[in-house]
């Protein structure tokens, strides 16, 4: 009997991993076929912004080596909102065959609210891989299929690394190099293309910032969105703080034209404020949340909204931060409580300027007494 996997998501584009993954699956599942299968996106969703053609031509070029792999247009034709029961029952009910469908071990534990997950179960068999930055109790899970669905999963051997469509996307809007992000074949259809272009923001920061902290910029912006829809927050207000939290980190604010330095600010925070500013006056930003955002990710400050700890901790964390006690920091971010992680962020700050022997800025003394005091 014929063995075929099922890979679906939306591949914004394609990234590294989910090639690995595929080859995997390929090999441990001896699949005769895997489908990929990219989803249906609306034109008017803005957030994915590839249109659907593209992204079948992107995923047939990183597959085209791999015979076993065919890429699936059914979901795109299918249009509207598609459910993973009716498109595992379909492919089942086309000719005898073992059907695998494949997902990722954070999904295991939010089957049981997908669509009528019993129809999945009876027409398909789940294979799930792991993943870095998110931790899967197997056995937990394993205990909870066979006792519900009487049928378990099968535990793939590969364990995703941290790779996002996201990342590629936002190193594509500032113009960085997307080298080892996905197939090099891919990365020539995007700049044939003209895919994932940034917007006149993007255009400045290339302008103002080197590539060093316009590479640090991307991350942030990729660290902070990854929290967005779990803290209830509107991705593209949290894109833009973050986009624009170190807009002004090489201007001289001597030299700025209508900008008053606050007394006080010791010069490691200057950035930030300045920073609001050319964010309003020059970038015609108005949201005040937006504004106080950049005004104090630097610092921190009383009473911040869930948009400032998230750009405050985001700018703290991003992946090419190298300082000691990151990792911790890193894996509260990923594995525990918001919050938990703020506080912890903000100690980190506050610490590391006593223990430097630097001027700790009034703000950063508010905030250190305001959240971290009544902690203790």
């Amino acid at each position: 009997m014929e063995k075929i996997g099922i890979l679906g998501g939306t591949f914004d584009p394609v990234h590294i991993e989910h090639i690995r993954l595929a080859k995997c699956a390929i090999e441990e599942l001896c699949l005769d076929k895997l489908l990929v299968m990219p989803t249906f996106i609306p034109p008017h969703k803005t957030a994915l912004p590839a249109p659907s053609e593209a992204r079948l031509d992107m995923l047939k070029l990183a597959f085209k080596d791999i015979p076993q792999i065919e890429v699936s247009d059914f979901e795109i034709l299918k249009q509207g909102k598609s459910y993973t029961y009716q498109t595992v029952e379909y492919f089942s009910a086309q000719s005898p065959c073992e059907l695998y469908f494949i997902v990722g071990g954070d999904m295991l534990s939010n089957f049981k609210f997908w669509r009528y997950p019993e129809r999945i179960m009876k027409s398909c068999t789940l294979a799930s891989f792991g993943r870095e930055d998110f931790f899967t109790d197997y056995e937990k899970e394993r205990e909870y299929f066979e006792k519900t669905f009487g049928k378990s999963f099968i535990r793939l051997s590969y364990t995703g690394k941290v790779a996002s469509s996201t990342k590629i996307r936002v190193y594509s809007e500032l113009g960085l190099p997307l080298d080892g992000l996905t197939a090099p074949s891919v990365i020539a259809f995007i700049k044939q293309n003209g895919l994932y272009k940034g917007d006149k923001y993007a255009e400045f920061l290339m302008r103002v910032l080197p590539q060093k902290r316009l590479i640090h910029t991307a991350n942030v912006v990729v660290t902070a969105l990854k929290k967005a829809k779990e803290l209830g927050l509107d991705s593209e207000r949290v894109k833009l703080s973050a986009l624009l939290h170190d807009c002004a980190k090489y201007f001289d604010h001597t030299k700025t034209v209508g900008f008053t330095l606050p007394e006080g600010v010791p010069p490691p925070v200057v950035h930030s404020f300045l920073g609001a500013f050319v964010a309003e006056k020059i970038l015609g930003v108005t949201d005040e949340e937006v504004l106080d955002a950049i005004k104090y990710h630097t610092s921190g400050k009383a009473e911040m909204s869930t948009l400032g700890k998230l750009i405050f901790v985001a700018d703290m964390v991003e992946e090419g931060r190298s300082y000691e006690g990151v990792e911790k920091l890193r894996e509260l971010y990923e594995k525990q409580d918001f919050e938990k992680c703020f506080l912890e962020c903000l100690k980190e700050e506050y610490l590391h300027l006593q223990n430097k022997k630097q001027e700790i800025y009034v703000e950063t003394l508010n905030a250190y007494r305001y959240y971290v005091k009544d902690e203790q």
